[in-house]
């Protein structure tokens, strides 16, 4: 239903889009050019360790200005926890957590401001909204998924404290593709990647770019131990509908696939099957073309999704596009960007994912009986 007012449409329905979850649930807030940007967290239990630094960490891992392969742009990206924690643990309440924006520039955009950026959602949110912040692009902006990353590092921790840890690393970047996984140097290079030696030639690849004024795209693989059997709600809510949900809500992201993924389209289902072994430990599978879910619920196997990250839309090299008005011309966008968002987007996807673990678990309380 829509009203009319003052000759403006004004529409009753409820705005969605903002929040994710449903027990555990974020609602983020702000702009990359205004004061601040933030989340409210709901459903969070009482009783959790929670303290400025718990979060602090993830923030710090995600921020801009942290390596000569990211985004000159500098912020801290200070976390502000102003309710529902007290005497370091959480009451129950809605956590609000505030990002305050230090070192926009704002100036940087101007010229944006009736022209649209190939790649970007200039042109979309005009049409959709009949207007938009052209700074950074407003909500559309990367650094939205701060505040993402704040609520999704208080998942984190309560999945830890059952068992669940969640890892995310850079496995492919252009045409650089990952091989021996080590794990443990993942935060030792600033791509990411989790072996050194490659990291080194993948470093130097995004830094010619960076000169040649281009970008790249990559894949980020996300890794999910110590999962319960039956984490999941079929039909609409199966585990991996919902991990694709919230993976593909990041801005960068065009594409999602578990274990196998598209490979298994190449598969007989001898080949593809895992099969099942019971053993010591109880039962688990031989392989995990799987990914860790079947039938839409935890397998108690290693959850296992790769994300396609696309190469970021501002560069510097000359692109076609249009005007706000209609008119051909062509664009070089110039201000503080990546080269390569991959290492940058490790921590969102994490965040991401532990949102939509931790709320499933809740969800799943229901079913154990009190166990």
């Amino acid at each position: 239903m829509f009203q009319k007012l003052d000759g403006m449409v004004y529409s009753n329905t409820i705005m969605a889009g903002n929040q994710f979850g449903s027990l555990f649930s974020v609602t983020t807030f702000g702009e990359s050019h205004g004061e601040a940007i933030g989340a409210i967290v709901d459903g969070c239990p009482a009783g959790l360790p929670l303290t400025d630094a718990d979060i602090q960490y993830d923030l710090d891992r995600r921020r801009p200005g942290q390596s000569h392969v990211t985004t000159p742009r500098k912020e801290s990206d200070t976390i502000h926890i102003f309710s529902g924690v007290f005497n370091g643990k959480t009451t129950g309440a809605p956590i609000g957590l505030t990002i305050y924006n230090e070192n926009q520039q704002s100036k940087d955009y101007t010229h944006l401001a009736s022209v649209f950026r190939p790649g970007h959602a200039d042109y979309t949110y005009t049409q959709k909204y009949k207007h938009r912040d052209h700074r950074g692009g407003g909500r559309s902006s990367g650094r939205e998924t701060a505040a993402r990353v704040a609520a999704g590092a208080i998942a984190k921790q309560w999945l830890r404290h059952h068992g669940i840890q969640i890892q995310a690393y850079t496995l492919a970047v252009g045409p650089f593709t990952v091989t021996d996984i080590d794990l443990s140097v993942i935060e030792t290079n600033p791509i990411r990647c989790p072996n050194t030696q490659q990291a080194i030639a993948i470093e130097a690849y995004i830094e010619q770019l960076k000169h040649d004024g281009d970008s790249v795209g990559g894949i980020v693989q996300l890794c999910i131990t110590g999962m319960p059997v039956g984490i999941g709600e079929p039909c609409f809510d199966k585990l991996d509908a919902v991990l694709g949900h919230a993976i593909l809500s990041i801005g960068t992201i065009k594409g999602v696939e578990f274990g196998a993924g598209f490979k298994t389209a190449e598969l007989l289902g001898s080949e593809s099957n895992d099969t099942l072994q019971s053993n010591a430990h109880g039962i688990s599978t031989t392989t995990n073309h799987a990914g860790g879910i079947v039938g839409g619920l935890s397998n108690g196997e290693p959850i296992l999704v790769n994300a396609a990250v696309k190469a970021p839309s501002s560069i510097r090299k000359n692109q076609e596009t249009v005007t706000r008005d209609g008119e051909n011309t062509t664009l070089s966008v110039t201000g503080r960007h990546d080269p390569c968002i991959c290492p940058r987007v490790v921590p969102v996807i994490e965040a991401m994912a532990a949102l939509s673990i931790m709320d499933l678990m809740l969800i799943n309380h229901g079913y154990s009986h009190g166990e």
